[in-house]
């Protein structure tokens, strides 16, 4: 096994700035805006639903180090692709490739884009109900609305923009982040500043029998949703340039920087909020800006989620098609997604393959289904990933590693004891999501077969 850089055609044009604000736009998205309702649902007390926003950052920076230690030793395009076809070869790579395409990027990027058509909608005042629908066996097999229009609009535009080049498609993607960030940040000072919040709603003590139950473990799967997004930039391996240094330093200061970020939106809410106004909200971060600021602060709110959300929908449309143009140069996908655009130097057949997808996904709605158990399936084979690391150690000691994970072996320790856990809990109180993520699992073991024998 040789550690050498191979782009395959790729160029090295992200610097570590780039790299930076991609995590951070991959990260910050509606997970922030929606799930800690469900999360203060769950536990029932606003100082644990704090703790486990840092207990999942907690892992999510331990992953992070340790990708960052396989993305300097494999600076290609694909991520964990890559990583898991280093480690544990090409079938054990393909599943993970498999379920990038299915549940990892497509299935969020219609749910990301059909989350900015309605809040962009609600921000305009525009109806956004369902005005048509095909019918197979009682049940609308298209629907079609101004939302779902929007989505797909919204998906064509920055897939175009994605094809078009990375250096256009990266600096479009900068701004969006550059404005998230200012807007959350904008959002906590204002809110904790001048908002009409208390800070009464913050007294309610911790109950640490809480923080041992099943429910705090299910309540880290919403966390782990909203951390999502971490090791972003790896998939991009063979377009960063320096990728011994720029790979750790841009994952871990990235996902440090949105743990800081979600735990001081959150000490927002719960300022904002009494835990029972909270409890079970879909739109928390709405309904908390209404709270500080007033009625009017509604549709300015809902605006700027909308802006947010593009940054969200740009990052993985950048990101996901290396993963099915790094299968295909490896011959186990269909060789078309493994051709980049002479014009462009763009892989824009694996561009065009997943915004199909999840149009698709859009105008029928299958993403509902998907998003089940998109955190199970994702969590399992990040797992494995680290576990690569620790695995990579003990087979090739003599492997080059311009870094070393900080903290081996505590740190790939946490993260894969924390991931077990969350994944033990899951198979035991949402067996049927468990048996969606493994069913979709074993049906791309049969297509690697296929493509094994082709």
């Amino acid at each position: 096994m040789k550690a050498k850089s191979s782009n395959n055609g790729l160029r090295r044009e992200l610097g570590f700035f780039s790299a930076f604000l991609l995590v951070v736009a991959s990260m910050v998205g509606t997970g922030i805006f929606t799930t800690s309702g469900f999360i203060v649902q769950e536990l029932e007390n606003a100082q644990a639903m704090l703790l486990c926003w840092v207990i999942g950052g907690i892992f999510a920076l331990c992953g992070a180090l340790c990708y960052g230690e396989l993305g300097a030793m494999f600076p290609r395009a694909g991520g964990e692709y890559v990583f898991l076809r280093e480690s544990f070869g090409k079938g054990m790579a393909f599943l993970s490739g498999w379920i990038s395409l299915i549940v990892g990027f497509s299935a969020p990027i219609a749910a990301a884009s059909i989350a900015f058509a309605t809040y962009s909608l609600r921000a305009l005042s525009v109806y956004s109900g369902v005005d048509a629908g095909i019918p197979l066996f009682g049940a609308d097999l298209l629907t079609v609305s101004p939302v779902t229009i929007l989505a797909t609009i919204t998906i064509v535009a920055f897939s175009l923009v994605h094809y078009q080049s990375l250096f256009l498609g990266s600096r479009a993607q900068n701004a969006l982040t550059v404005f998230k960030v200012i807007f959350v940040l904008g959002f906590v000072a204002s809110g904790l500043c001048f908002g009409a919040g208390s800070t009464a709603n913050l007294s309610q003590q911790l109950d640490l029998k809480v923080v041992v139950s099943g429910r705090f473990a299910i309540s880290l799967i919403f966390v782990s949703f909203a951390y999502s997004g971490w090791n972003a930039a790896t998939y991009l391996g063979a377009e960063v340039k320096n990728p011994g240094r720029n790979f750790p330093l841009s994952l871990f200061s990235a996902t440090l920087f949105v743990m800081f970020a979600y735990l001081l939106v959150n000490i927002t809410y719960v300022y904002a909020l009494p835990r029972p106004e909270m409890s079970g909200v879909i739109e928390v971060g709405a309904k908390a800006a209404v709270s500080l600021f007033g009625v009017r602060a509604a549709s300015l709110f809902s605006g700027a989620i909308a802006i947010c959300i593009l940054s969200v929908i740009g990052a993985m449309i950048l990101t996901g098609p290396r993963v099915y143009y790094a299968m295909a140069r490896d011959r186990v996908f269909f060789s078309l997604f493994g051709k980049l655009s002479a014009r462009h130097n763009t892989p824009g057949h694996s561009i065009l393959l997943q915004a199909v997808l999840a149009i698709f996904m859009v105008v029928t709605t299958a993403f509902d289904a998907l998003l089940l158990y998109v955190g199970f399936t994702l969590s399992l084979f990040a797992m494995l990933t680290v576990v690569g690391v620790v695995w990579l150690r003990v087979r090739e000691p003599s492997l080059a590693r311009p870094y070393k994970t900080f903290g081996f072996p505590l740190t790939p320790a946490v993260f894969i004891l924390g991931n077990l856990w969350i994944i033990y809990v899951a198979i035991k109180i949402k067996p049927i999501v468990s048996l969606c993520g493994l069913a979709t699992i074993g049906i791309g073991a049969l297509a690697y077969q296929y493509f094994k024998r082709c």
